[in-house]
């Protein structure tokens, strides 16, 4: 997701300028797709109804491309102080970095990632009080991307789920025990989490 090119759109977005290009494109690929991303001016990709993946130069010559798979959730033990979810209120700022990193990487690719940010709690306090805390943590989270040059659009959805959250998964799809619910600094997390094209489709 390159900032500095403005043609990059998000798949939902882009539905009716791709599939005026499709018209053009062979019987194979042209046959009820659905926009995955537009990548630049001249490059356009698509995945079908079958998960198929399909890219071309404006919309000939098409050759299937790589599955694409997103990346593992990004996790940010951030420590806020007691009931507070402002950037000045966190005493591990350098946790941040993680999200400087995931930026960049996204900003170094073709394609615009899209995200999903929740924000999670212990069970400390009332599940009610901790549902708002969580997602106030989140849209901290999410206006800090902003102001490090991430799309708004791009940000699909924020919210809080106080302890009801489960536990995080490993890159490798293995579920990380988090330990009790309770008084527990692991829970007290940020999860960032980008959509892969089944998502989008939503």
């Amino acid at each position: 997701m390159r900032k500095d090119k403005q043609t990059y759109r998000v798949a939902a977005l882009a539905a009716p300028l791709a599939m005026a290009l499709v018209m053009a494109a062979p019987a194979k690929a042209a046959d009820a797709m659905d926009t995955y991303w537009k990548a630049a001016p001249t490059t356009t990709a698509w995945v079908n109804p079958y998960g198929e993946c399909w890219q071309g130069v404006d919309g000939e010559n098409l050759e299937p491309c790589a599955a694409f798979t997103p990346r593992a959730p990004l996790v940010m033990r951030l420590l806020f102080n007691l009931d507070r979810y402002q950037l000045n209120e966190i005493r591990n700022p350098e946790e941040l970095r993680k999200v400087d990193d995931l930026i960049a990487e996204f900003q170094a690719t073709p394609r615009e990632e899209v995200v999903t940010i929740v924000g999670h709690t212990d069970k400390l306090g009332s599940w009610e009080h901790n549902v708002v805390l969580s997602e106030n943590r989140a849209s901290t989270i999410k206006q800090y991307m902003i102001d490090k040059g991430y799309p708004e659009r791009a940000i699909r959805s924020v919210k809080g789920v106080a302890w009801e959250g489960g536990d995080d998964v490993a890159a490798d799809g293995a579920v990380i025990d988090l330990g009790p619910l309770e008084n527990n600094p692991l829970r007290r997390r940020v999860v960032v989490t980008e959509l892969g094209p089944d998502q989008l489709k939503n």
